[in-house]
């Protein structure tokens, strides 16, 4: 038995595909947001929702790519309740004016996953002049989620279902600096500028889970990493990407066990109540002392409340 079919505690491994580890699961009067959706893991993790019944709104940058994906899905599956919202991660703005219209809306809020994310080979600034990982793959996040916290807590008390937030970080959260988080660097051209974001994926799971168990929200929190997977986020990066093309399909996991760890968190009921913790190939997984760091975390915390306070 190879490495990818080894199961763990749950039952699953990392050969186990999104559509596997929902089987049999009714999502039906659920509704999701997944950010990132319009490629790779998150459109994977749109369709799976979306086949087990789960109304999904698909937060994208391009929404043409998104309506395509849509259509793409709805030919599969005709019954599939997709929407498509645009949202930027890296403009708080974007963020921001999407929480807006969302709420605007008047749906419910069962489950948030906070997928979208970016590697970039150069270093760059966002719109809003932060660091280009750390404002996408984490304070946007960060914000979208603070803004959609009631919309959830609402649901979660209305509904007597438990609200789930999950939030894709990476075995790249290992590869940081020292201290874990430059915070008087954060746009300063330096190494580790992804890693540093995905740290910073877990801590905020890990903040977040013990400020909502404090106060009895019905709402877990937990971080995953999906695994080597085979998808256009090295297209920045061209040296990269051609190596993964081309030994990937060897070494690495497609995009249904790619999508795995996150429906399987999303959704299966042997998380029910489980908040606060670390999952890889569909099981517990022990994540970096530092991403375990709770000084570290409340640090994290306040400093993004800063950084997103309007100005």
């Amino acid at each position: 038995m190879g490495i990818f079919e080894r199961k763990g505690p749950s039952g699953f491994s990392a050969s186990t595909s999104a559509e596997e580890v929902t089987q049999g699961i009714d999502g039906t009067g659920l509704t999701a947001i997944i950010t990132g959706a319009s490629s790779g893991v998150g459109t994977e993790t749109t369709r799976v929702l979306a086949l087990r019944g789960v109304r999904v709104i698909m937060a994208v940058r391009n929404t043409d790519a998104g309506k395509a994906v849509k259509e793409a899905i709805l030919k599969e599956i005709p019954a599939a309740k997709i929407e498509v919202m645009e949202l930027d991660l890296s403009s708080m703005a974007s963020v921001r004016k999407f929480a807006a219209e969302y709420k605007a809306t008047g749906l419910r809020l069962n489950v948030l996953i906070n997928n979208a994310g970016v590697m970039v080979s150069q270093f760059m600034l966002s719109k809003d002049e932060i660091e280009l990982h750390f404002a996408t793959n984490y304070l946007g996040h960060f914000l979208l989620t603070n803004l959609l916290l009631d919309t959830m807590k609402s649901t979660a008390i209305e509904s007597h279902v438990e609200g789930r937030i999950v939030i894709v970080s990476s075995l790249g959260h290992r590869f940081v600096y020292r201290e874990g988080i430059q915070f008087d660097k954060i746009n300063v051209d330096t190494r580790y500028k992804y890693g540093q974001s995905k740290l910073a994926n877990i801590l905020h799971a890990s903040e977040l889970s013990r400020r909502l168990k404090e106060n009895g929200i019905p709402i877990i929190v937990n971080s995953i990493h999906p695994g080597s997977v085979v998808t256009d986020l090295l297209r920045n990066s061209r040296l990269l990407s051609g190596f993964v093309n081309v030994v990937g399909k060897y070494f690495f996991k497609n995009v249904q066990q790619g999508a795995a760890t996150t429906c399987y968190v999303a959704l299966h009921p042997q998380v029910k109540g489980v908040s606060g913790e670390y999952f890889a190939d569909c099981n517990l997984s022990q994540a970096s002392s530092l991403a375990k760091d709770s000084e570290l975390a409340k640090k994290l915390w306040d400093f993004s409340l800063n950084l997103i306070a309007p100005k």
